[in-house]
């Protein structure tokens, strides 16, 4: 199949995939937000680092480079509705760069990471944010993350300059350690809130509070809650 006809699941939820939840005694219906959100950047910044610290909590400095996609699914709670994401983390080597890119195109949301203490990571920001707006659907939410804050004292990109660039390309920014967790469950609830509040000034608009989309992956439908399903994990290619 050529990769211009690849199609990645999106992982969306359905309003047939589960019974619907009960409504709450007050006639109020549950509301699940399910969306799709990728990790770029260079080889080596700390994606799949910064996904397994925020999906299980854990590190491992013996990681290895992404081969193709990974993902991990975790759920947590804004305004009482849940926003379920699973999280793509995608491969930073150029051999894999069809296959990642594939999986733009469902993305609601990308943490775009460098290495602050490598500065090549933080110029070739700017290759992966002209990819990822080439390819992801035009209202995707991006954050730049600047990794390996606890690498302060081998520093390479300054913050200031960073926060301007991140500033002129309307994007997000936060700096986060993988290693000691440092704002990295902070960076996946800022994006994914601020995803919550473009699905549901979208709902308000169209003046339909149970269903609303934001790009190709995303939806807000009457669903149960998954069952503790704090974290999810696999592999793809």
């Amino acid at each position: 199949m050529a990769n211009d006809e690849y199609d990645p699941p999106l992982y969306r939820q359905s309003s047939t995939a589960r019974p619907p939840f009960p409504p709450a005694p007050n006639g109020a219906t549950v509301l699940t937000l399910v969306v799709l959100v990728v990790l770029i950047g260079d080889s080596g910044v700390g994606k799949s680092n910064l996904l397994s610290r925020f999906t299980r909590n854990e590190f491992n400095l013996d990681s290895k480079s992404t081969i193709g996609v990974e993902f991990a699914t975790r759920s947590i709670q804004v305004d009482s509705k849940t926003i379920k994401a699973p999280i793509w983390d995608t491969a930073g080597q150029e051999r894999y760069r069809a296959i990642t890119s594939a999986y733009y195109r469902g993305a609601v949301g990308a943490l775009l990471v460098y290495d602050i203490s490598k500065h090549q990571t933080y110029e070739n920001v700017t290759r992966w944010l002209k990819e990822l707006r080439d390819h992801a659907d035009a209202n995707i939410v991006i954050m730049l993350v600047g990794n390996k804050s606890d690498l302060r004292h081998l520093r390479a990109v300054p913050t200031e300059e960073a926060k301007a660039f991140a500033s002129e390309n309307h994007l997000s920014f936060i700096e986060t350690s993988a290693l000691d967790a440092s704002n990295v469950e902070l960076a996946f609830q800022n994006i994914l809130t601020e995803i919550y509040r473009i699905v549901s000034s979208k709902a308000l608009d169209s003046g339909d509070g149970a269903q609303a989309t934001i790009g190709a992956g995303t939806n807000i439908s009457l669903s149960k809650p998954a069952d503790d399903e704090a974290s999810k994990s696999g592999k793809c290619c």
